[in-house]
């Protein structure tokens, strides 16, 4: 079965779901809240790439205030849009699974069984 990093927030009822779906069939699930643990601008990178590599912001919250609260712009480049998610985890997209060189964004939930 998968050995699956799971950036998490308790508080997010997306982000539970996705967690309880991967544990009921029997994944290795470690918990990341990232709002406490943020990832760095690599990791970030990193999860992008085992995504696919879509634009970066498939895996941003821009309609989260803390982003027009900083200036930004869905025209804005890669790397700044990295670094204000790196120091804004509030930001990043959630829940992500990530699993070897592949990930999943879950939204929905169920999105993330591609992974096992």
């Amino acid at each position: 079965m998968a050995d699956i990093t799971y950036w998490h927030n308790p508080r997010c009822s997306k982000s539970r779901t996705g967690l309880a779906l991967l544990q009921e069939r029997g994944a290795v699930v470690t918990v990341r809240k990232y709002l406490d643990d943020a990832p760095s601008i690599e990791e970030l990178r990193q999860a992008l790439q085992a995504l696919g590599q879509p634009p970066v912001l498939t895996m941003m919250r821009t309609g989260e205030a803390r982003f027009k609260e900083l200036g930004l712009s869905k025209q804005d480049p890669d790397a700044v849009l990295l670094a204000a998610m790196a120091d804004n985890p509030i930001l990043i997209e959630r829940p992500l699974a990530i699993s070897g060189d592949r990930a999943a964004i879950g939204r929905p939930p169920e999105a993330m069984l591609e992974l096992l």
